[in-house]
């Protein structure tokens, strides 16, 4: 069951707000939080700071071109990466760019209203959110990379769809705020070196993900989304397996900007040859598909008190969606899957 979307995400005497919200939270001040240590005792500066985590992805699905553009903050190091696949001829442009201690990366508190900054040397990157008359929120991508690289993306979130934001507790200590949105509608172009593309007119489709909060300190997690049509259906999914789950789930599912839950997912593949098909499924019966994929963006890095090996799979999906009575046959709607460890 949803509930009212508080205007703050953590009270004033520093406690989180969990659960299913109706919209999205408008601050999301999650550095406020009464962070302690599994112990109970307060938690130093140092802890408060590095601990926290903040991360923002902006994908995009089309049959023509697939793209994905992330800002991550974990305090020890601020992240991009960015790339663009190109479906006919199989070729991939793909960037990763890395800030010690986060320095040039400024986040978002805001799903709403406000602007995401990774400025280097090579690259400036900005996802910003804006909020309309109406109730109708805008997200954007720009990107501008000395290799050439230049995204200028748009997505809007008009009534009646309904955003999936939800807040669950993370271990003994932290939580975890996710904020996504999938089955929109994406405007703007990609210039790159594998051509120029307006993304209206190839029907392009888009999957937001802003989530932050203090996380676990060593985790995994599985996740596959799709955007596209379907017949005569928008559709979106989003579902994980690792990070949500913990009283509630971010398990779901959009039909023409409808929000619907589903169970919990299941990934079964051969972790030891993730090249091969995936089978993703949800406990009651709503999802079942599986996952080929096409190519996959790849980051891995090992410095003791960091490190991450994040595989993102780009593919099409085959199988069905169920809900509400109504069966969708997935035929090649292309789409993500990821399976990720962090020590952060």
């Amino acid at each position: 069951m949803q509930q009212p979307s508080p205007s703050r995400l953590v009270t004033a005497d520093g406690r989180v707000l969990t659960g299913h919200f109706a919209g999205s939270v408008r601050d999301v001040n999650g550095r406020d939080f009464d962070y302690r240590t599994p112990m109970g005792a307060p938690q130093n500066a140092l802890a408060r700071h590095f601990h926290y985590k903040q991360f923002q992805y902006f994908g995009v699905l089309s049959d023509r071109l697939l793209a994905g553009c992330a800002l991550a903050h974990t305090g020890w190091l601020g992240l991009a990466f960015v790339y663009v696949y190109d479906t006919h001829s199989g070729r991939l442009v793909s960037e990763t760019f890395r800030l010690p201690l986060a320095r040039g990366l400024a986040m978002s508190t805001s799903p709403v209203a406000g602007d995401s900054l990774f400025a280097t040397r090579g690259a400036d990157i900005r996802l910003g959110y804006r909020e309309h008359a109406g109730g109708v929120l805008e997200k954007t991508l720009a990107v501008r990379t000395a290799r050439g690289l230049r995204i200028d993306a748009t997505m809007t979130e008009a009534p009646p769809f309904t955003v999936q934001a939800l807040c669950t507790q993370t271990g003994i200590n932290g939580f975890t705020y996710a904020n996504k949105v999938a089955g929109i509608p994406v405007s703007g172009r990609i210039d790159s070196p594998l051509g120029h593309f307006e993304l209206a007119d190839i029907g392009a489709m888009g999957h937001h993900d802003f989530s932050a909060g203090y996380m676990r300190r060593e985790t995994f997690w599985n996740w596959a989304c799709l955007s596209g049509r379907a017949g005569d259906h928008a559709i979106g999914l989003n579902i994980s397996c690792g990070v949500n789950e913990t009283s509630y789930s971010e398990n779901c599912l959009w039909l023409d900007g409808r929000l619907l839950p589903t169970g919990l997912a299941r990934f079964d593949f051969d972790r030891d040859n993730p090249d091969s098909t995936w089978r993703v499924t949800t406990g009651d019966g709503a999802v079942d598909l599986s996952f080929t994929p096409a190519g996959v963006h790849r980051e891995r890095l090992d410095l003791g008190l960091f490190a991450s090996n994040f595989r993102q799979y780009f593919g099409r999906f085959h199988g069905s969606i169920r809900t509400e009575g109504t069966h969708i046959p997935v035929d090649g709607l292309w789409g993500f899957v990821e399976d990720q460890y962090a020590k952060w």
